[in-house]
């Protein structure tokens, strides 16, 4: 039977492409009941002296974990977060991380996740839509959380010194009074004068069952994305939508074994894919978290000797880095069974370096904020795909419609824009009803945005990312809010931002097509030095090329993909 035979209607009603799934993959994973809290109390229960988290070699087992949090949870209680209060986490990933997020749960309360790279004007923009007056940072940017002071109710800022749980060999190691312990130390901890000690909150009774426990209808968490405008906005993801997504995820790796896996958390647990992957489902699979405060291969590669990962979750720039590695021999990936890549396309090439080396295979997955995140994922079994982003999971349920009429699915093989429907899909955007109507269709059905093509197994290959966000190591850049930074340089008249692919990796470079006021020169060291002040560094345009005019359509629009094909050029590129 033809593509264009088959009813399509009928074919996504009925997830034909479950047929698909490698063997042991459910259909179904069975609705949600209890909370995120509720999940981490049954495996202290359960696994209570299987390591939950790692950290530079110091271990807290499930029970120590669980014990942290109902503590840390009655130390918030105390200073007055209540249920339904936001709380901030500025935080690398660390120990103390995962037990602010769980701990904050515990109370009924709702984390707010930032990234620590954000500049002040970037921090205050979230904490005026979120209102959040309590904040868990690093010790290093908690007093740029209290300069919000007055622009912002920053009533109570907790820090947080990572080295704190860290063995206590390296805890001397850094207080010796050498060049190069003073430097680690200068890079992994700062002084937070008028802040309330990490340690302080967490040395309390624990919280007993006389304060209500929260439930899967609640929001857990609100994960910041930036849409097609550039201004951020706060996906709200309910207990049951991220437990859900955890369990999908169990549900698509049958062999993961429970309490007997390693998962190695390099990817920010701040971002929705590393906290999925790093906070949830370790949980979920009671596996072993090994934490990594960024991706830093040598690090790795020590963590490896002593405790290997069964499980890489991560982006293809870092799985192509590893293989290289592998590749020389500096590191066994032999125990890896499952790696997971997400927020890019992953290449050919990629996927043969890794499973050159590796013990498993490495497949692409797909997601975005708005679905908790992860949507697809290509199967663990011979039916994958590589080039596509795979196959709906479980208890998921796709169309692809006209994007102009999403009332309409259009034939299979034909490009359309993709919708989905799941228990993963969130509750809206945080007092924004105007953008959620955009994207909630009745149904709960959720707008992607994403242009794609289905075949007729169901596998989804991605044509072009309508919303034009940039894709650079795992992090999206809204293109408009870097132009928005851009034009206001002495000199630039306009802007555009696109993402340009470099090298085999799939990773894109952040680059911008600048136009110049008459008479004006290009200063470059300038503009660096204007966005550097403004913007995250991963948000910095590598490189820039002044042109005489941006192409437009006859509305005026810039049109970013053909700035994109005329910077792809290779007289274009720097």
């Amino acid at each position: 039977m033809s593509d264009a035979a088959v009813n399509v209607a009928e074919f996504n009603a009925n997830r034909v492409w479950t047929k698909n799934y490698a063997p042991g993959v459910p259909r179904d994973i069975e609705p949600v009941t209890t909370s995120l809290y509720d999940e981490l109390a049954d495996r202290a229960r359960r696994f209570a002296d299987r390591p939950a988290i790692e950290f530079f070699g110091a271990e807290l087992t499930f029970a120590q974990l669980h014990d942290h949090v109902v503590r840390f949870a009655n130390g918030l209680r105390r200073i007055g977060v209540k249920r339904g209060d936001r709380v901030a986490i500025v935080l690398p990933n660390c120990p103390q991380h995962v037990i602010a997020y769980y701990a904050t749960l515990r109370l009924g309360a709702v984390v707010v996740e930032h990234n620590p790279l954000y500049t002040r004007s970037e921090l205050r923009t979230q904490y005026q839509d979120h209102g959040a007056v309590f904040t868990i940072a690093w010790d290093k940017l908690a007093p740029v959380v209290q300069s919000l002071a007055g622009e912002v109710d920053v009533r109570r800022v907790i820090s947080v010194n990572m080295t704190k749980m860290m063995p206590t060999k390296m805890q001397l190691l850094l207080k010796l009074p050498v060049k190069k312990a003073r430097e680690s130390r200068d890079k992994l901890t700062g002084k937070a004068p008028g802040t309330v000690p990490f340690e302080k909150i967490l040395h309390q009774v624990p919280i007993g069952d006389e304060v209500p426990k929260p439930g899967p209808d609640d929001i857990a968490m609100l994960a910041y994305t930036s849409g097609t405008t550039g201004t951020p906005k706060g996906a709200m993801l309910s207990h049951a939508n991220l437990l859900a997504n955890g369990r999908q995820g169990q549900a698509w790796m049958p062999e993961f074994t429970m309490g007997e896996e390693t998962i190695y958390a390099f990817l920010p647990m701040f971002h929705s894919f590393g906290n999925l992957l790093g906070t949830i489902y370790g949980v979920v699979t009671a596996s072993r978290v090994t934490l990594f405060p960024s991706f830093d291969p040598d690090l790795i590669v020590d963590a490896s000797k002593v405790h290997p990962a069964t499980f890489y979750p991560g982006v293809p720039p870092m799985f192509d880095r590893l293989a290289r590695i592998a590749r020389e021999g500096r590191l066994d990936l032999s125990n890896v069974r499952y790696a997971m890549s997400g927020a890019m396309t992953l290449t050919d090439a990629v996927v043969e370096r890794w499973e050159a080396v590796a013990g498993g295979g490495l497949n692409e997955g797909y997601g975005l904020t708005e679905a908790s995140p992860i949507v697809f994922s290509n199967p663990f079994g011979p039916t994958r795909k590589i080039g596509t982003i795979g196959l709906p999971h479980a208890s998921t349920t796709i169309r692809v419609v006209n994007p102009d009429n999403p009332d309409e699915d259009v034939p299979l093989g034909e490009v359309g824009e993709l919708i989905v429907h799941g228990p993963q899909v969130f509750q809206g955007y945080w007092n924004n009803q105007e953008e959620t109507d955009k994207v909630l269709l009745p149904g709960r059905w959720l707008r992607t945005g994403d242009l794609v093509t289905q075949d007729a197994d169901g596998f989804i290959t991605v044509v072009d990312r309508a919303k034009e966000l940039i894709i650079t190591g795992g992090y999206n850049v809204a293109p408009s809010e870097v132009e928005q930074v851009l034009v206001q340089v002495p000199g630039i008249a306009e802007a555009a931002v696109v993402g340009i692919q470099r090298g085999s990796s799939g990773a894109e470079s952040v680059t911008a097509a600048i136009v110049l006021n008459e008479g004006a020169t290009f200063d470059e060291k300038a503009t660096r030095a204007y966005a550097h002040e403004h913007l995250a560094e991963f948000k910095v345009p590598r490189s820039y090329t002044v042109v005489d005019e941006l192409p437009k359509s006859l509305l005026g629009k810039v049109l970013r993909k053909k700035v994109r094909e005329q910077l792809s050029a290779p007289k274009a590129a720097k």
